[in-house]
Formats: C-alpha cells, structure tokens, sequence
C-alpha cells in the first residue's frame, strides 16, 4: 500500500484489488466456497473496508494535502496543467490525473478552485472525502445502471 495514493487505477485495477483481498481474508477466516457467504460479509467480520476504497481515500487525503499549498507550487501546477499537442491515434492511457478529474467531476467539483477552496478547511474536506468514499459504489453503479 506504500505510495498508493499515486497509483492510476481503472475498474479492473480496482476489481483485481479488492478480489485479491476477498481471497485472502476467506482464508484467513476459514471461509469455504461451499458455505456461500458474501464477500460483503466477510468485510464484516472482518471489519474491514475494501482495499480499492481505502486507496480512494487516501489519494484524495494526499489531494486536500496538495490543495492546501501555496497557488505556486509544482504540486498545484502539475494538477491543474494541461499539456499541448495531440496524443498518437488509439486509445488514451488512463494517468492518475485524468483519473482524478473524473472523481471531481463525479462528486460535483465544478473546478480544482472550487475543491482548493473546501480543502482549506480541513473538517470540511474531511468529511466531504468520507461523503465520496462512502458513496462511491452506489455513483458507479448508477452510472452503468
């Protein structure tokens, strides 16, 4: 988990991830396929949260830390630059900013002003990062939906 927070990931990353961790925590509690539990109940027992939300949490603790900086800062720079040019034809990378942006646009950001500005109180951006982490499934979920 060491530097997780600026890890790109996609849904499969994230599947992979969070099915890894399944696997072991059956395991670890004994679980066998044939009692038919949930992976939902095993977190439970376990008291546990998924390992792809707790990386979500923690990258967007490590963004509020980026926001609070000075505006001048190569942090802030690097997340609010974009690059000229155009990209090779084909299908784009998935980098870890892109990947941001899409969260921001999805809890209702409308810029990276607007969060630097609920980063600087820190109570408030801690709540709202429980508030998206916690509802993150149910937003992608919808979305497919």
């Amino acid at each position: 988990m060491y530097g997780c927070e600026t890890w790109s990931m996609a849904k499969g990353d994230e599947n992979k991830i969070d099915v890894f961790q399944s696997r072991c925590l059956r395991q670890i509690l004994r679980v066998k396929w044939s009692d038919r539990i949930t992976n939902s109940k095993v977190l439970e027992t376990a008291r546990m949260k998924t390992m792809s939300g707790i990386i979500r949490k923690r990258r967007w603790k490590y963004i509020g830390h980026i926001l609070r900086k000075e505006a001048d800062s190569d942090c802030i720079t690097a997340l609010t630059w974009a690059p000229e040019g155009n990209r090779r034809q084909g299908r784009p990378k998935t980098t870890w900013r892109r990947m941001v942006e899409k969260e921001r646009m999805t809890t209702g950001w409308r810029s990276w002003q607007h969060a630097r500005t609920i980063a600087l109180n820190r109570d408030e951006w801690r709540k709202s990062v429980e508030a998206l982490c916690a509802t993150w499934r149910e937003v992608v979920r919808q979305q497919v939906i």
